[in-house]
């Protein structure tokens, strides 16, 4: 439920696109929104308001004259209590409008008389000439000079049959922008690092040693960092999770990969958050060939090697980011929390129990610095995820004052 308790007015202006609005719609609903559609005459052409009324579950509005509102003034009324205004999708004809702005209908009259703190975003959606042409970019320009924020667009195929810039994005990444657009950007301009996930050890091509984790706290981080504005690079082990929409995913299998990626990217982050369940060991005698079960075999005899550590490897660095450390521990979070974050030379570890939290979608966590240790009490992964998001550009400043 990210957007519990906040109304949303949906703006829809005419284009093909109004398909994807239909489950924007349901999406916003189901994380908790409240959601008013206001239609232009054009979008109705695309779909109808009895469609967008059965999924909002509100009457839709489509001319400034509408009686339903008892002062006649539906431009006014229809804004005070939203947390914000999103246009998707919107055309080439209402960035115009927005850019010069015109109140020639509901949709673009509401838009002028939003209140000055009242958040507009708007999703383009149009042919790939027409998001080219000149005249469009100006208009966008002056979008971003107001203040107004711009979801998209994605390039790809367009429902004319062409290719290229200024298709929708898709409801699920417009939902995760929205979401976004509530966060404080705490972590702004900032590059953060994550790794996330088990690694992967082969014992032959087929074979491995691995273990429970399933990614979900680093993946819950990184969509947290980016929500606070970063730009984060997130280096995963093998899971089955997507990828969180704005960041920038790596994928490796073995600790030694991680550690290579890492390691060619680390000084020039600001933030390094080490969740990544990296295994301590690799096998020395990886076969070559799939190891076969045979009535004269014996169990094979593996030979191991200790893994290099990575968040002591970065910590060590001269040019060092701000280095976050992870802690799955079994027992006695307390005693070994405190001290793995001196061994490893780090200002903030993160303690856990991972047997209890592993392919779980709820965690409490520990947070150990040199003023001791604070729990952050049990909750879902990326409730945790923005609260350890907060507490990391809190100490950031900190340490940079």
């Amino acid at each position: 439920m990210d957007l519990a308790g906040k109304h949303i007015v949906l703006g829809l202006s005419g284009g093909v696109a109004c398909y994807k609005a239909a489950e924007l719609t349901r999406a916003l609903v189901k994380a908790g929104a409240s959601v008013q559609v206001v239609m232009t005459e054009a979008a109705s052409h695309f779909i109808t308001p009895v469609t967008m009324q059965a999924l909002s579950g509100h009457p839709v509005y489509t001319h400034q004259w509408d009686a339903r509102i008892d002062n006649n003034m539906a431009h006014i009324d229809l804004t005070r209590e939203a947390d914000a205004i999103v246009i998707a999708p919107c055309s080439a004809d209402f960035i115009f409008k927005l850019a010069h702005g015109a109140c020639d209908d509901l949709l673009s009259t509401l838009c002028v008389a939003r209140p000055a703190h009242l958040p507009l975003l708007v999703a383009p959606a149009m042919n790939v000439e027409m998001w080219q042409n000149p005249a469009t970019q100006r208009n966008v320009a002056q979008l971003r000079a107001d203040g107004i924020a711009l979801l998209g667009p994605d390039a790809g195929a367009q429902a004319c049959g062409e290719t290229g810039m200024g298709r929708m994005l898709e409801p699920a990444q417009l939902l995760e922008e929205i979401v976004a657009a509530f966060q404080p950007k705490a972590l702004a301009g900032k590059s953060v690092l994550v790794t996330a996930g088990p690694t992967f050890e082969p014992i032959d091509p087929v074979r491995g040693i691995t273990n429970l984790s399933s990614g979900k706290m680093g993946y819950a981080i990184a969509r947290a960092a980016r929500e606070a504005g970063a730009e984060v690079t997130l280096v995963s082990g093998p899971t089955a999770l997507e990828t969180p929409f704005g960041v920038q995913r790596i994928n490796v299998q073995t600790a030694q990969q991680m550690h290579d990626v890492v390691m060619a990217r680390a000084a020039a982050q600001d933030v390094f958050v080490a969740v990544a369940a990296v295994a301590d060991w690799r096998v020395r005698n990886v076969a070559a060939q799939k190891i076969k079960k045979t009535a004269e075999s014996r169990t094979p005899a593996l030979e191991f090697d200790e893994n290099v550590d990575i968040l002591a490897a970065v910590a060590a660095l001269d040019k060092k980011p701000y280095c976050v450390g992870f802690a799955a521990e079994s027992e006695n979070l307390v005693a070994h929390g405190e001290a793995k974050r001196r061994k490893k030379n780090i200002p903030l570890l993160v303690g856990n129990i991972g047997h209890q939290t592993f392919g779980q979608d709820t965690n409490e966590l520990v947070l150990f610095d040199d003023h001791g240790h604070t729990p952050l009490p049990h909750a879902d992964k990326q409730t945790l995820a923005r609260q350890l998001i907060g507490e990391i550009a809190a100490r950031l400043t900190t340490s940079q004052s």
